[in-house]
């Protein structure tokens, strides 16, 4: 197998590999994306590679590698990269799912806590059940599978950084619905990320219901809608499984 040199990380299917050598042979891939965003949901995504003899379309690990070329860290990528990825992982992954943490359950549970119910949810929309999993620093200890937590697993792993693409682009397309809907807080453009033209436009308009009330700037600026406005203006977002 062929592992690609370059100025730029570039992922590969070393820990792919090694769990298919051990007999796994299909591997999920799972980040996220939102994580720190100020408003909107976190969004996971679960990817699996074409691998393995078992997988009805098999690759090798360097086709795998020719097909997926360009896969990488999503924040690595432009916006314009990360869209033209999406379809390629959409149209040559072997499976891939989407989970949601929304809102209301950062706000109750905590946002690693949200974070962690959106991959198992991904997780559990895979078409495919998944024997292994590979995550971005992060374990799940609800699902009993063999997990390897990788620290910069998403810049490392071909199959998370996978997963990163479509959890990102994912996540940006609910910001720019959400922005259509809220159009003073700019959420197309920084998709809920603190940027000043964000803050500014907290400071002037308050809260929108989308906007995470236990995050700190937030929590200091909340006040102008009523708790029964949040829960009824709040627009649901499910969980997908695709592929």
């Amino acid at each position: 197998m062929k592992v690609p040199t370059n100025s730029k990380q570039v992922p590969t299917l070393v820990e792919e590999m090694a769990l298919l050598s051990q007999g796994y042979s299909f591997i999920a891939g799972v980040d996220e994306a939102g994580r720190g965003s100020l408003a909107g949901p976190v969004v996971a995504a679960a990817v699996i590679l074409p691998l393995g003899d078992l997988s009805t379309f098999h690759l090798d690990p360097d086709e795998c590698l020719e097909c997926f070329a360009g896969v990488r860290d999503s924040k690595q990528l432009t916006a314009r990269e990360r869209e033209r990825l999406f379809d390629v992982v959409m149209r040559h992954a072997l499976a891939v799912g989407v989970g949601i943490g929304s809102v209301e359950m950062i706000d109750e549970r905590n946002i690693l806590q949200a974070t962690k119910y959106a991959m198992c949810d991904a997780i559990g929309q895979l078409s495919t059940p998944p024997q292994a999993l590979l995550l971005d620093a992060i374990h799940l200890p609800d699902i009993e599978l063999l997990q390897r937590s990788i620290i910069k697993g998403d810049a490392l792993c071909l199959s998370i950084a996978a997963g990163s693409i479509i959890a990102k682009v994912t996540r940006d397309r609910i910001m720019v619905q959400l922005h259509e809907l809220f159009p003073a807080y700019g959420f197309a453009q920084h998709k809920g990320y603190g940027t000043e033209e964000h803050l500014t436009a907290l400071r002037e308009h308050g809260a929108s219901p989308h906007h995470r009330r236990s995050f700190a700037p937030v929590r200091e600026l909340f006040g102008l809608f009523h708790e029964e406005e949040l829960k009824s203006s709040r627009i649901p977002v499910k969980s997908k499984k695709l592929g």
